[in-house]
């Protein structure tokens, strides 16, 4: 039954977005969706930006979600706008990122037809979202986009998309408010008791513990992160993050090891191998973490808390699963820790931490610094010194520069560092640091980029000019494809196959035609004066800093090898050094 009171679908969707909280979508128009951004165009609750490209406008609601905890919002047209923000998706599917995609579509009775800008776009990303919907019929929509939102910020955060043929944001139908949605989507947040006992008895009472936390720690939120480092420290173990869990414990503390992984550091992978108690908190045991997998911390016990109950014993098989979220656990095993009065084995405890300082004395990120040259890590090391009054937000693109920062940047707080983890995804960057700086006007934001990377997205440029967004952008050019060069040289005989672009564009003359900033520093003594200028300008920049072409990421694990069998350094390569119980690795 109609009432009078009846809306557009366009205007149900709207009222629906506003009443989720979303203040900005990031979007690109066109004919399937051109009903919707009329009532955009009628409004001012909701703020549009207008991307140059639909993968960016998708990376660009991971920046403004990774960076607030709250929901991205997308809305692209049919067809090849809809397929453009796949790749996007697909990235905010493997790092868990909370996303609402609204795609248009052609109108119901066209679908199957091969209609003009028709793709099975609910079809097609079935695999890389966390759930997607097609609204047939326009009394529908108000419950489809509540739930969609519930669905996307509640368990382990997602991508979820909504597909709306043109009909069906035409046609008149009744507003449901959120609070006569109920979903039947109820994910566990709290774990087991009995189980986070047994935990913490196995904490208290180990010799060689290690603390492998990962970004479920900051998906869970702040509080996760400030429970997690009481609890670490209440223990005094060591505590090691991934790529993706950086700032959930803080960097500058003593009891910090580093990354862990490919190219984490010595004593993070090493206390990984020796360890007798591996204690899991919001990982997944990604293959970049573990290595060869019967190689991988062969003499533990292991510990793992996530919410997500498929990521239990799906790569490695654990000895005491809890399934829930980071921080009501984390609450809980502080709790039952208090509460027993537990003691742990301090002198075992002294012992270890003094092997795994010896493993730290091994300086494993140090590098031979050059007067002549900039080497890579000594820009990124200048550009943290030189900004960490400012708290910035740092983004990445995907390659060696993505490592280097990674080794060298130390976060305190969560939240400031926004990389492609799972995916990796080149183009990521740029468009991240966008929605970043939408979310926080005033604060630093700043992606740090490949000469590569960055041609992958290099169009909002136009984006960030358009909208006085003052992101920063670092581009560390040694002319190459630097991580693919890099397996060329020590896996593939030297064969540098296609990763020499010869030809690149002139960074300081392309930002300009943008309408932005471009500097450039060529010498180790100009970078300093550089990165000062960059941050003193209140507009989108472009910095170029010419970098060692030949420099390479190390430590690293190399391909089918264990933690206790890294390569430390281009001297290193293809030595056979196998890690002992007593001795660790011998070092270079």
């Amino acid at each position: 039954m109609v009432h009078h009171d009846t809306l557009t679908g366009a205007e149900i969707l709207l009222k629906a977005l506003v009443d989720q909280g979303v203040e900005v979508i990031f979007g690109y128009p066109g004919g399937a969706v051109l009903p919707i951004y009329d009532e955009l165009f009628k409004q001012n609750r909701l703020r549009h930006v207008l991307v140059r490209h639909e993968q960016a406008a998708v990376h660009a609601a991971e920046g403004y979600a990774r960076s607030t905890g709250k929901v991205g919002c997308v809305l692209v047209t049919s067809g090849p706008g809809a397929t453009n923000a796949v790749t996007g998706l697909a990235d905010a599917q493997c790092d868990s990122v909370p996303l609402v995609c609204l795609t248009g579509q052609v109108p119901t009775h066209l679908i199957g037809n091969d209609a003009f800008q028709e793709a099975d776009i609910t079809g097609i990303t079935r695999p890389c979202t966390k759930h997607n919907y097609l609204v047939k019929d326009v009394n529908d929509l108000a419950r489809t986009v509540h739930e969609a939102f519930h669905v996307a910020r509640s368990g382990r955060p997602g991508p979820v998309l909504i597909d709306l043929p043109k009909d069906v944001v035409q046609a008149k139908g009744e507003y449901q408010p959120p609070s006569k949605v109920k979903s039947k989507y109820k994910p566990q947040v709290k774990g087991d008791l009995k189980a986070i006992e047994k935990a913490v008895e196995m904490i208290a009472h180990a010799k060689r513990p290690v603390f492998y936390v990962g970004g479920g720690v900051i998906n869970s939120g702040p509080a996760a992160c400030q429970l997690l480092t009481q609890f670490v420290r209440m223990t005094g173990y060591p505590c090691t993050l991934t790529l993706m869990g950086l700032g959930a414990f803080p960097g500058s503390d003593p009891l910090f090891l580093g990354m862990l992984g490919m190219h984490g550091t010595v004593e993070a992978n090493m206390a990984m191998h020796d360890c007798d108690l591996m204690i899991n908190i919001g990982a997944r045991f990604d293959d970049r973490v573990t290595g060869k997998l019967d190689g991988f911390s062969p003499k533990s016990k292991k510990i793992h808390v996530d919410i997500d109950p498929s990521s239990i014993n799906k790569n490695v098989v654990v000895d005491l699963p809890i399934v829930g979220d980071c921080a009501h656990v984390l609450e809980d095993m502080i709790k039952v820790w208090k509460a027993k009065q537990c003691r742990i084995d301090e002198k075992a405890l002294k012992a270890w931490w003094a092997r795994i300082d010896q493993w730290r004395a091994s300086d494993c990120l140090s590098f031979e610094n050059s007067n002549k040259i900039i080497k890579p890590q000594y820009a990124v090391q200048r550009l943290y010194e030189l900004t960490r009054h400012r708290n910035p937000y740092f983004c990445t693109e995907v390659g060696q520069h993505q490592m280097w920062a990674a080794q060298h940047l130390k976060f305190d707080l969560p939240h400031h560092w926004l990389t492609s983890g799972g995916l990796g995804t080149m183009g990521y960057g740029l468009p991240s640091a966008m929605g970043v700086q939408m979310a926080h006007p005033e604060a630093l934001v700043i992606n740090i980029a490949g000469e590569a990377s960055i041609q992958m997205n290099i169009q909002e440029m136009a984006t960030l000019v358009q909208h006085r967004l003052p992101v920063k952008i670092v581009i560390l050019n040694n002319q190459y494809l630097g991580m693919v060069r890099q397996w060329q040289e020590l896996i593939h005989g030297g064969r540098y196959s296609e990763s020499h672009m010869i030809h690149h564009p002139d960074f300081v003359k392309l930002a300009e035609a943008f309408g932005a900033v471009g500097l450039r520093a060529e010498k180790p003594g100009e970078v300093d004066e550089a990165i000062k200028e960059m941050i003193a300008v209140d507009r989108p920049v472009i910095l170029e800093l010419r970098t060692d072409a030949s420099e390479n990421v190390f430590p690293m694990i190399m391909p089918g090898m264990a933690h206790n069998e890294m390569v430390l350094g281009p001297e290193d390569k293809g030595r056979d050094k196998p890690g002992s119980e007593q001795d660790g690795m011998v070092l270079v």
